[in-house]
This record gives structure tokens, sequence and C-alpha cells, in this order.
């Protein structure tokens, strides 16, 4: 064996591991690790680990002779527990063979079941269970799954032959299906894997089983896996282990079957099992949505004992893993196994629910509820949802799956899913059922609507992650994918037409719905002040106006860190007045214009001050290069042009030449690195002045009204101290003259935001003349890099993050490793310089979690944000302090144990 081949351990029977070693046998295999030493119902198996996938990459796609001379002495014990033999005639020993990454990922890899199964020991099979026909049911199952997990064959190939058979022979159900029939499926089946994969199905039992482990290995990094790996930053070299387990068999007739429970209701939280199950069948039927299954009610109708003990085991599970657990089951012949438990993907209401009742019930601290929280949860409580209206009929009802209202226009593919939501348009993915190759259209959509599975099939697991509401099941929908329209009940839409979906009660409706607010709920108040009782972090909010500010403070904002003062102008009625001051001919017509804005600026002041009672409120002066207030110069031509050929409106065609004329002089070759910023109130004095009045009008008002104003003056884009300096003796002049009297009982600060790479290079000297800085991590971020931020999502951004030359987006992830190594320089040498220096971060990366982290990390005072992800930052601020805890705690705890010298 060479150096490069691993030589530790790579398979271990589930007697042999435990739940601590998840890293190296993945979620799955460290739970039936750990519920086999429970002395649970597990069938017997063994897990090939994680280094085994890295070491199967390393080689080429290659599986070592050791590995595989480990796995035959695996299967060696297996058959001994079992008492049958892999391969065997009489007594034939079948398998699973299962995919189990370290974090859970449902459905983005692969499953083969009855591995083992061949010409010969399909009779085998037949013989021990008198039963031809759920023998070669099994057979056919294995072709059809091997055919497309291992050789590549599309599934719908084998797809419809069955539904051919069917045709043919007048069967409405599987289940009506003869032995003679499955005995022709197969030897279809086995023509179809010759055909399109020029190799016979293997009948050498081994040589099924190390091309299936290859194929779950390779799993790892299918399109699909690489996606969900990317949303969810779950790392890509972690590597996927593979269980291997005795089968036992769902589809043995009306005394078997297969289910999947939740140990509390996934979409609510509610403390109630929850799950469904299929009768005489096998797992993949039910999470691939194949057939709509029965509620977890009926079973206990249809076998009161199994589901009396799957009740008992449910609770047991959870009270051991002190979290809601998702349970795979399989009934044989009224016997109950469970396959495989974890801890349940759920809705971000269910999460918060929980969460909150474990911490109340005492199962859990408080630090653990927290930390529970994905805090990308608390986005999708914001969302809003359909409001409940008399006149709203729905066309159809299916299976509430994921809650929350969406309209969208009706896509009938994932690909057009996603290229309609490139273009700009609201998208509903409809589907007979999604498969986890359309995890793309999933996310690309609004909802999902889908005319099969349950409410734990593939759309509704991954729908529910990615908080997009979900209806399934939908048995009144059909789809005619030719000529791209479908079937509600009676009506026939168009793909393109609008469709709106109600994933809280199943409900679909016609066209766009109106939609409603989300509101806080008590549990989220609760966790939320658990949150921040551990927090260290100041939550501020982005917020431009007295609606923003209102909104940010409900939500639990301490202040606002980025008021962007040009937002403000961004209206019908206020634009054309900004426009003429840009465009004014001289100081003295832009000075009477100002004089016209100074009063909107100021009421705006005024509410937000009121607002905010109390809290400060950082004041950002105009920034934005001014060709983004200008009219349309395509627009204004066309107009000269209409102008002039109707020979109409000479006075107006002059206004309009100079207009354009102007406009032109203003036009930069790099406007945002042009006229912006500190620049224009350097150049144009009198802009900044006006704001400046604006604001201590304001704050003198509203002091006077017996409201605490707190204001902090941002000086935007400063790239050298004088620049700062020059305009705080601005400040301080308007702030004198206006204030007066009120000057010594208002105080206020003066600050800047650092987003060129010079000023972070300079922070000491810079803070000589500022009270805080705020890191605008926008365009910090674009300097830095050298990237156009629209340009580089445009053009290149997503190949670079596909080559891994990029580990994630810079825009939406604070790139660590350069813009936070200034992030740190400045705070260090502003600090050095002024101790009391208040640092925050007010760019859009103020409401990223491993951003928020790092805020942490560096010491920074505050990260602010947009309103609605203000529940969202409070969360991952209390999760960063936890984190930092838990690390601090591993480092003693290593020290602690260290060889003494």
């Amino acid at each position: 064996m060479s150096a490069e081949q691993i030589t530790e351990k790579q398979v271990y029977l589930f007697e042999e591991g435990n739940a601590s070693m998840v890293k190296l046998l993945g979620g799955k295999g460290g739970n039936l690790a750990e519920m086999t030493a429970l002395g649970l119902p597990i069938p017997p198996g063994f897990t090939i680990t994680t280094d085994a996938c890295k070491s199967y990459y390393k080689q080429g796609g290659q599986l070592s002779g050791e590995l595989q001379s480990e796995i035959r002495r695996a299967i060696s014990t297996l058959e001994k527990v079992k008492d049958s033999r892999f391969g065997d005639a009489n007594q034939p020993l079948m398998v699973s063979v299962r995919s189990g990454s370290v974090t859970s990922m449902p459905g983005m890899m692969d499953t083969i079941l009855n591995l083992g199964l061949n010409d010969e020991t399909v009779l085998g099979l037949a013989r021990q269970t008198a039963s031809e026909s759920f023998a070669y049911d099994c057979y056919r199952r294995l072709i059809a799954m091997f055919g497309e997990i291992v050789l590549g064959i599309p599934s719908l190939l084998f797809s419809q032959q069955l539904e051919n058979l069917k045709i043919h022979a007048g069967r409405e159900s599987d289940g009506e299906i003869t032995a003679g029939e499955w005995k022709q499926l197969t030897g279809v089946y086995q023509l179809l894997v010759k055909e399109h994969s020029g190799i016979d199905f293997p009948q050498d039992v081994y040589q099924q089983l190390n091309m299936a482990v290859r194929a779950v290995f390779r799993s790892w990094n299918n399109a699909r896996a690489k996606v969900y790996r990317r949303l969810y930053s779950i790392p890509h070299d972690q590597g996927t282990a593979v269980n291997v387990q005795a089968m036992v068999f769902g589809n043995k007739g009306e005394d078997s079957g297969t289910g999947v429970l939740f140990t509390r209701n996934p979409s609510t939280g509610a403390k109630e099992l929850y799950g469904e199950y299929l009768i005489n069948a096998q797992g993949e039927d039910v999470v691939a949505g194949l057939r709509t299954p029965r509620r977890l009610a009926e079973l206990r109708e249809d076998m009161p004992e199994v589901y009396d003990h799957l009740a008992a085991l449910a609770s047991g599970l959870e009270a051991h893993y002190r979290d809601m657990q998702d349970i795979e089951f399989t009934i044989e012949n009224r016997t109950l196994y469970l396959l495989q438990t974890r801890s349940g993907k759920r809705t971000a209401q269910a999460a918060v629910k929980i969460a909150v009742d474990l911490y109340e019930e005492g199962e859990i601290t408080k630090e653990e509820a927290v930390r529970r929280i994905d805090a990308g949860h608390l986005d999708q409580l914001l969302h809003r949802s359909i409001a409940p209206l008399e006149e709203l009929k729905p066309l159809a009802i299916g299976l509430p799956a994921s809650p929350g209202g969406a309209s969208g226009m009706i896509a009938l593919d994932a690909e057009t899913a996603e290229a309609w939501k490139q273009n700009g348009s609201r998208v509903m993915l409809v589907s007979a059922e999604t498969s986890p190759e359309d995890i793309h259209g999933i996310l690309a959509a609004e909802g999902v609507l889908t005319a099969r599975g349950g409410m734990t099939s593939h759309a509704a697991v991954v729908a529910r992650g990615m908080g997009k509401p979900c209806v399934c099941g939908c048995d009144q929908l059909s789809i005619d994918a030719e000529q791209r329209i479908i079937y509600l009940g009676d009506h026939i839409l168009k793909e393109g037409d609008v469709l709106s979906i109600d994933g809280s009660s199943g409900r679909v409706y016609a066209g766009d719905v109106p939609l409603s607010d989300p509101e806080m709920t008590p549990e989220l108040l609760k966790l939320l002040g658990l949150a921040d009782e551990i927090r260290e972090l100041k939550i501020y909010a982005n917020a431009d106006t007295p609606q923003d500010a209102r909104i940010s403070r409900e939500l639990g904002a301490e202040g606002i860190g980025l008021c962007r003062t040009e937002h403000m102008f961004f209206t019908g009625t206020r634009l054309p007045t900004v426009q003429s001051m840009i465009l004014a001919d001289s100081r003295e017509e832009r000075l009477s214009l100002l004089e016209r804005i100074l009063p909107m600026q100021q009421s705006d002041f005024e509410d937000m001050f009121k607002a905010m009672n109390g809290l400060p409120m950082t004041i950002r002066l105009l920034d934005p290069p001014l060709h983004e207030f200008l009219p349309n110069l395509e627009q204004l031509g066309e107009q000269l042009r209409r102008l002039q050929l109707t020979g109409g409106g000479l006075e107006e065609q002059k206004s309009l030449k100079r207009m354009i004329a102007k406009i032109r002089s203003l036009q930069e070759k790099n406007p945002m690195l042009g006229l912006r910023g500190c620049r224009l109130g350097i150049q144009f004095p009198e802009i900044y002045d006006m704001q400046l009045e604006a604001v201590f009008r304001a704050a003198k008002t509203t002091a006077h009204n017996g409201i605490e104003v707190r204001p902090e003056i941002m000086i935007p884009l400063v790239g050298d101290p004088r620049e700062l300096k020059e305009l705080r003796a601005l400040v301080d002049k308007v702030a004198s003259e206006v204030l007066g009297e009120a000057f010594k009982s208002i105080s206020y600060r003066v600050g800047t935001m650092i987003e060129v790479p010079r000023a972070a290079v300079m922070a000491d000297k810079i803070a000589e003349h500022a009270d805080f800085f705020s890191f605008g991590t926008n365009d910090l971020t674009q300097m830095t890099f050298g990237y156009s931020r629209d340009d580089a999502e445009g053009k290149f951004l997503n190949s670079y993050l596909d080559r891994n030359i990029l580990s994630g987006n810079p825009f939406q992830m604070l790139d660590q490793e350069g813009v936070g190594k200034l992030i740190e320089w400045a705070v260090a040498r502003g600090k050095e310089k002024k101790s009391f220096l208040k640092t925050g971060l007010c760019g859009e990366h103020g409401g990223d979690q491993s951003s928020i982290f790092f805020c942490q990390q560096t010491g920074l005072d505050y990260v602010s944000c947009s309103p609605y992800r203000i529940p969202y930052a409070r969360m991952a601020a209390a999760q960063a302090v936890i984190s930092a805890r838990d690390e601090a705690a591993n480092k003693k705890a290593e020290a602690a144990i260290l060889p003494i010298e």
C-alpha cells in the first residue's frame, strides 16, 4: 500500500462507534452507532468513514485494496449476525447503501436499496419469503436505483417502462402487479441497463457493493450537493460516510410498511407526533414523493401495537438527544425497525418554538436554546403570508408542507424557473414532484407546488429548510408538459400565468393575492430576549425614513447606524427639486433650491428622532455619485428628437438641450470613484451646510418637545485626515449657529465611514478628528478587491465561486483575509489614538452571521443592518459570544491534557 493510502481503520461496525464520532462516521453513522448502543431495534450494519471518502478522491476515484478487504470483513460479521450469506442462492443477505454526511443534507446524495440481489439470489429470496412477487419487486427496484445512481441512466426511462406495464396489464397501482409481470419488468430493466450503459447488470454482489460505494462517494460532488453546500455554507472538504445496513422490508404486504416520523411538528413546533407512512412500500417511496402517503395517526388504527412501540421509542430518542428527532422506520411483518434518527429539519416558526419549549421544559440551557437556532430562520419568520379574505376562493387544496404565502409565474421545470428568476420575474415552481436535481429551481422560486408527495417528501423538506412556501400532494393538479399547461380541478392555466399558494393551509389560488405582514410571536420575543442577555455587540439599523426607524425600533434596534440621507430624495415629489439643484447654473440658484429641500429633510429627521427617542442616530451626509439623481439622458434625447420631428415647442427644445449639455458636463468615466461623498461636501459646501442645518434644526425642535436626541454625523468616503478635519469644522460651525443656547445641552458626535483602503491604513491620523468609525464594507470590499459589484456579480463572480477561487461572495460574506485585515488594522490603530473611539459596521455584511462573528472577535461596538434583519443580527451576535466561549473552553481543555515536560 502506498504512503498516500490511509492506514487507519476505515470501516466501523455500528456497535464500535458513537455519536461523538460524527466527523468520522457522518451524522447518520454516528446516530446509528448511538442507537445500537442504546439497544434500539436497529438493523445491523457498518459505516465506511469520511476519511475513506477523502482517500477515494485522492486516489482518482478508486477504492483501495485495504478498504475493500475491510468491507468484506464487515460483511462477514453481518452474515453471522443475520444468519445469511451475501450472494448466497439459498439464504441471501441484502443490504442498503446510504450516504451520511457530517452535516445533514437531506436528499442531496444517493441511496441504493436491496443490494445483493441477482438472477440467483432473487430465487432464494422468493423461496425464503414464499413470495415471488415480493422478490421480483425488490429486484426491479435494485436494478432501477443501481442504473440511475451508479450507471447514470435517467430514472424516467425506468418509470416509463413501469407505467407502460400497468397500462397494458390494466393495473391501477403497483400493488396489483403480479409476480410474472414484475419478473417481466425485471428483464426489461436489465435490457435498459445494457442498452444505456454498455454493460450487463452486475451479477457479482461484491462488484455491486464496490460500485455502489464509489457512487455514493461520487455523489458528494454532484451538482445538487454542491449547490446545497454553498447555500448552507457547508465545507466542501467534509466528505460523506457510507452506511451499509442489512435490509428490512416494508414491501412484504399489508402488514409491512415504511415511514418518517418527527417527534414534534416540524411546521409549527407543537409537541405532537407528526409523520407519514405507506403500507407495502420501501423508504424511497415516501421521501421521493412517488406515492401520497397516509397520516401517521392512521397507523394507530392499522397496527396499534406498532404505533405504541414507535411512540415510546420516539419519546426516548428525543429525551436522549434533547432535540426534535426525524426518524425513518420500517415495519416488516408487524415488527418495527428504526433506520435512522437525526435532528429534524424544521420551519423557522417550529425552530423557535421548539427551542423555547425545550428551554422552559428544563431540557436545555439558555445558551443551548440560542445556539440551536439557525440565525437565517429569523429572516423566514418575517416573510409575509396570505391575508385571510372571504372572497378568496381556492382552485385546489393540497398538503400544507411549508408555511408562508407566495405568488409567481408558473414554471414547469427548474431550468425555466431559474432563467425567469434571473430575468427579474417572480416564479412559482409547479411539478408532479421534485427531485434533488431540482434544487436550483426551488432556490429560484417564490414557492413550490407539487401534485404528488407528502409533508416529508423532497420538496417539503428542502422548501422548509429554505423558508419557501410549499404545497405538496395536490391531487387536483395535473400537468401537460408537452402543451406547457396545468389543470387545477376544472381550471386550465398556462405556463407563465400567475399562481399563488398558502403553504400554511395548502390552498392554491389563481393570480396574485394580498399578503399580510408577519408578527413577532411570544416564542420569538422570548428567544430574542434570551439572546439579548448573552450578546455583547449592539444592534443598530440601516434606516433611511421615519417608517424604517419605527419598524427598526419595534424589531429591537438600539439605534440607527446608517441613515443614508440621499434616500430621502428618491420620491416622485422630491426628486425634481433635487435634480434642479444639481443642474443649477449658479451657486445662488443652488442655494435657493436647497432652501426648498431643507424643510423636507428637517421634517424627516424630526420624525426619526422621535422614533429613536434616547437612542443614537447616525446620519450620513450626501454620498452617492450625482448622476444617480439625474434624468435619463437617453430618454431626454428621445424627447428632444420627437419635438424636433414635429417642429413643436422651441423653448422646450432649448431647455432640453441645456439640460442635456449640463448632464453631459457632469458625467464621469468612473462615477463611483469620482465627485461623491466628502469630495462633494468640500467642492459644494452649501449642500452639506443645508443638510447639517436640517439635522440640528430637527434636533433642537425635537429636544424642545422633551425627546432625547443623540445625533451622530457621518462624513462619507474620507481618505485623508485633512478632509475630515475640514468638514468637522463645518459641522461644529453649523451646530453652534443653529443650536445657539441649546448647543451645550444637545451632544453630538462626528465620525467617518471607513470605506477607502487608505482611510483604514491611516486610521490613527483620521481618528484625531473622529468620535467614531463606521466601516462601510460595501465600498471597502469593492475598492479592496478592485471589483465593481454589479459587474462582478453579473460577469465572473459565479465562475470564481464554482472554481473555488473565492470561498464565498465577498459582497455577502465579509472577506476576513483581506477586507477584514484592514478593519482589524483600523480598529487597533484608531483605538490606540483614542481609547473611547466607537467602532461599528454598517455595510450589508452587518446582517451576515459569519461577518457578525468577525465583528465580535475584532472588538467592534455594534453592527448595523436593514430593519428586517435585526432579529437575525441579535441572534447571531449572541451565538458569536457562545462560539467564542466554546472555543476558549476547548483550548483550556486541550491545554489541560497536554503532557507535562
